[in-house]
């Protein structure tokens, strides 16, 4: 049955819809299962995750997909009308053209995979406006895939520990070892003479939020009458630190490894 050109774009739209959140939910839920990275917060991880594959997957699909399946269309319409599964096959091999461009073999499968997740989709959504039914289940679908995907993510996961005081240090220490070696690991000081300069390091927590903290890492420094102090902070929240303020004079016995 011919359908109007309405109706193609928007089957061919809602395939894309369906084919990339179908395909990129199993690929993250592979991800989640598969890596110990993902031991907290799951359904969290799912979603930020299943956005960038949806990203890559519905402009693959939108732009390459969708022209190379409505030239089959029209070839299906002349040569060969009711073998449906001939032209799920043809998309499937024009899905093996993702891996060849990135050079990658993994890729090519998965390419030829997703071709025909659409194409079984699409033949699926023709046949289902050609007899006048709704198609807003397949609407549904996906967006109850998420939620509920993300439901049972949250609900396996195993409580987060709290961001405390001494993972603020940690962070902020993170990436600064040259700068920062010498002073406490934990909130405290300590004194120490080199090179002649009397020397007193310390390490301070503010709580300026929940799990959210101004780690200052403060060095009081003297020599004969002379005296001076710098210090450096950063604002810290789980697994990111932003420098806050770096203040007053390193003395002269700094060497940095």
């Amino acid at each position: 049955m011919e359908q109007g050109i309405e109706n193609v774009i928007r089957r061919k739209l809602l395939t894309t819809f369906v084919a990339t959140i179908t395909f990129s939910g199993l690929m993250v839920y592979g991800m989640v299962f598969n890596y110990d990275g993902f031991e907290y917060n799951k359904g969290h991880s799912f979603l930020g995750w299943l956005l960038v594959y949806c990203i890559y997957v519905g402009v693959v699909i939108l732009l390459y997909g969708n022209i190379v399946s409505l030239i089959l269309d029209a070839v299906q319409r002349k040569w060969f009308l009711k073998k449906d599964w001939l032209t799920i096959l043809i998309l499937g091999v024009f899905g093996l053209a993702n891996g060849l461009f990135f050079q990658e073999k993994a890729l090519m499968w998965l390419g030829m995979l997703v071709a025909i997740l659409y194409g079984v989709i699409d033949k699926w959504l023709y046949k289902r406006q050609s007899k006048g039914k709704s198609l807003k289940m397949f609407v549904l679908m996906p967006i109850a895939f998420i939620f509920l995907s993300w439901l049972f993510l949250q609900w396996i996961s195993p409580p987060q520990p709290p961001f405390t005081k001494e993972d603020a240090i940690t962070t902020a220490s993170a990436g600064m070892e040259n700068l920062i070696y010498y002073f406490p690991k934990e909130v405290g000081s300590l004194e120490e003479t080199i090179d002649g300069y009397n020397v007193v390091r310390e390490t301070s927590v503010k709580v300026i939020g929940n799990e959210k903290y101004i780690v200052t890492f403060k060095e009081n420094w003297q020599i004969g009458n002379s005296k001076n102090t710098w210090l450096i902070s950063y604002t810290v929240e789980r697994n990111t630190s932003t420098l806050y303020a770096y203040e007053g004079v390193e003395p002269s016995y700094y060497k940095y490894k």
